[in-house]
């Protein structure tokens, strides 16, 4: 009887074994999956992250697809995108004006010295984003939208973290001054201590301002960002032969050749910026003083081990930085050409009809 009972309450035992399997299974595929999910920030009102859903459903698609042709053709373009987003959130918000051309009202935007050194093709590639997603869908997505977009892809189509973005920007009538500009574009040669204080005044903390840093393990710099490490005193922050390197690149003082930003990867999102600042291998000043300073340390420390980790903040900051001051609703408008202001735009037929199309897009 007792091998009988035995045999009997195997088949028992194993199906128990298997359902407590089953139960397991849904929280065990949610640990799978909330280790590739990245948590969201507050978004402010006016944004969505469903926003375009039934005004332009494949936005996101017809963006990807052709980021994807410019990056097979020059991934370094991805870099330029990119920064394009940072340098038109921190200066009056995310609302396009870096876009906008000079008029007889002032510079613009591009003309003040920080964006000097941005990406004619950014712009291009901005417009030419513009023009596929207005043919599709009308004119109902801002130039501010599609920025961030593309900087999304570039992130993600270089081997970076894929999140969502929350959408419904509105396209700004102004242009910064050149004084504005200046003031809100912390310089290469910025130390720490400005960047937590610049940032400080668009909500952003120390980590924010180290995971935003990250953007710089893509892309390029100018010599003039960072020959004063090198002339007529070597930063004794700098490693020696990382220094002679750059001396190659940029043999004096007034050199303007262009070396790469992190020197590990250089066209690849990942966590190498951070392991060049450990080795003392960050290119600009307002790099390698992160890890020189206490107070960010610790920060360029964790990410340097854990590219998971730099992931997820990144997102986070990315998002923040990307809602700066937006304009939504009946605020500004959406640019028939991202360059030019509706109202300057003679291929517009009216400012009356730029006013209708508003009026039925809200």
């Amino acid at each position: 009887m007792a091998s009988s009972k035995a045999v009997i309450s195997l088949p028992s035992i194993l199906l128990l074994a298997i359902s407590s399997s089953l139960l397991l299974l849904p929280s065990l595929l949610g640990a799978v999956s909330k280790a590739h999910s990245y948590s969201s920030p507050h978004v402010v009102k006016g944004l969505s992250l469903s926003f375009y859903e039934s005004k332009c459903p494949d936005l996101e698609s017809v963006v990807r697809k052709h980021l994807k042709k410019v990056f097979k053709e020059d991934i370094g373009q991805a870099a330029g995108l990119l920064r394009l987003h940072f340098h038109d959130c921190f200066v009056q918000g995310c609302d396009g004006s870096v876009l906008l051309d000079g008029s007889a009202s002032g510079p613009s935007e591009q003309e003040a010295p920080p964006n000097l050194t941005l990406r004619s093709e950014a712009f291009e590639i901005i417009n030419d984003l513009r023009e596929l997603v207005h043919q599709q869908c009308g004119r109902v997505v801002s130039c501010a939208d599609i920025t961030a977009l593309a900087a999304r892809e570039a992130v993600y189509l270089s081997g970076g973290p894929e999140y969502s973005v929350p959408l419904g920007r509105r396209d700004g009538l102004n242009f910064a001054t050149t004084e504005a500009t200046l003031a809100n574009l912390p310089a290469p040669t910025s130390n720490t201590s400005t960047l937590l204080t610049s940032l400080a005044t668009k909500n952003l903390d120390a980590t924010d301002v180290v995971a935003l840093s990250g953007g710089h393990t893509i892309g390029r710099g100018h010599c003039s960002s960072f020959t004063e490490r090198l002339y007529p005193t070597q930063d004794p922050t700098m490693d020696p032969t990382f220094a002679d390197d750059l001396k190659e690149v940029c043999p004096t003082a007034e050199s303007t050749s262009t070396t790469m930003l992190d020197i590990r990867t250089p066209n690849k999102f990942d966590n190498k910026y951070y392991v060049d600042l450990v080795n003392r291998q960050g290119l600009f000043t307002s790099d390698q003083d992160l890890y020189t300073d206490k107070r960010t340390k610790d920060i360029v420390e964790s990410f340097a081990e854990d590219q998971e980790l730099f992931f997820e903040k990144f997102v986070h900051s990315m998002i923040k930085m990307g809602q700066l001051s937006v304009l939504t609703g009946r605020k500004g408008e959406i640019r028939a050409n991202c360059s030019v202001r509706n109202s300057d735009n003679v291929q517009l037929v009216s400012v009356v009809e730029e006013d209708l199309e508003t009026a039925a897009e809200l």
